[in-house]
């Protein structure tokens, strides 16, 4: 039975009209339906880590704080393709990330040394513009490195903040000063450095030595292709269990009889790491444990990792006349000092001669090529 209406000159039945306002009614929802969804999609944050990036968490060890660390990385991976909101804008972030360097030196310094500082201003290390031009033009960056006073914000704090407002040449770091704290001083040194700069290798360098920089990036250089390469003047020493005693180590007992050796290690007065382990040392400061001598402590961080220890004998020569020796045989220095002082004996007298009779010729350091 079908109900008929009359109208417009034709007939229309209420099944034909049923039909086309559904069909109407299922257009409208399907466009609703494909807005909802592509909404959904365009809201979906763009700095969620990537699928790799969450497949490399998982295949993290299940330490929590390996966890945590992992997942850090891979939230800054992932942010880092993208314009995240906590990043800024994706070029600004690439545009810094450009700008690397060949060597970050770190000359470590203490409260009372405003002396031995001026000392190495006034030879080895370039000052104003020539400091700068040779960021730019060698990739080579020169910071003495502090922390602070148990006192913050006290005299002595106030006395570094004046300095570096006349060279700027300092690297503060979140740390409080002390001879005993030497170890974790190196820690927090390396985590800073290679979070500010990125760079092929980070140094540490006493402010009592002298350095020539075209040597010591010639025997850098040589080593660029190892990712994991620990070069300095590797000794064995002593352990020494006597209290009282210049270097005593209080945990004498870890490595054996009494009388027994450390492991190979660098000497403190200058050595230098590549990215991958200062990487390594900032990601695990927090569980590196710290003996009393700081060189021995960072001999310690690598062993168990695959690290090409390299030993160069140029890395310690002595100062005059064992550094004029060898620079007349043809195996130029690249740092000088004295063994029984532990750094050059009464430095701020005999900075200015050791450069002058061991330091390389002025013109050496910007004619050199620190080719890859």
């Amino acid at each position: 039975m079908s109900i008929k209406s009359r109208g417009w000159g034709g007939e229309i039945t209420i099944r034909n009209v049923i039909s086309r306002n559904l069909a109407f009614l299922l257009c409208l929802c399907s466009f609703f339906a494909g807005i909802l969804f592509t909404n959904r999609l365009w809201m979906v944050p763009e700095s969620w880590p990537s699928r790799i990036a969450v497949e490399r968490i998982n295949s993290e060890p299940e330490d929590c704080n390996q966890k945590i660390i992992a997942a850090a990385r891979a939230i800054q991976e992932s942010s880092l393709h993208h314009d995240s909101p906590v990043l800024g804008n994706s070029k600004t972030v690439q545009s810094a990330l450009k700008k690397k360097y060949f060597m970050v030196i770190g000359i470590n310094t203490a409260f009372n040394s405003r002396k031995r500082r001026d000392s190495v201003r006034a030879t080895w290390m370039p000052q104003g513009e020539e400091r700068k031009k040779l960021e730019e033009e060698k990739g080579i960056l020169i910071r003495f490195v502090i922390g602070h006073s148990a006192t913050a914000g006290g005299i002595l704090d106030k006395a570094i903040e004046a300095e570096e407002l006349v060279h700027g040449d300092f690297l503060r770091l979140n740390h409080v000063e002390g001879y005993l704290e030497l170890s974790a001083k190196t820690k927090t040194y390396f985590s800073t450095a290679v979070s500010l700069w990125d760079a092929e290798f980070y140094i540490k360098v006493d402010d009592d030595v002298h350095v020539n920089l075209a040597t010591l990036g010639t025997i850098l250089s040589r080593h660029r292709v190892k990712p994991r390469v620990y070069i300095g003047c590797m000794k064995s020493g002593p352990v020494l269990a006597r209290k009282g005693v210049k270097y005593h180590e209080p945990e004498f007992w870890k490595f054996g009889e009494v009388g027994n050796k450390y492991f190979r290690h660098a000497t403190g007065q200058l050595y230098a790491i590549s990215k991958d382990l200062a990487t390594y040392i900032s990601v695990n400061q927090d569980v590196l444990h710290k003996y009393a001598n700081e060189d021995v402590s960072l001999g310690s961080w690598f062993i168990g990792l695959d690290v090409d220890q390299v030993d160069d004998r140029r890395l310690c020569c002595g100062t005059p006349p064992d550094c004029v020796w060898k620079g007349m045989s043809g195996n130029a220095c690249a740092a000088s000092f004295d063994w029984r002082c532990s750094g050059i004996c009464r430095s701020i007298e005999r900075m200015m001669d050791v450069h002058q009779r061991c330091g390389e010729d002025k013109n050496a350091l910007w004619n050199a090529r620190f080719s890859e």
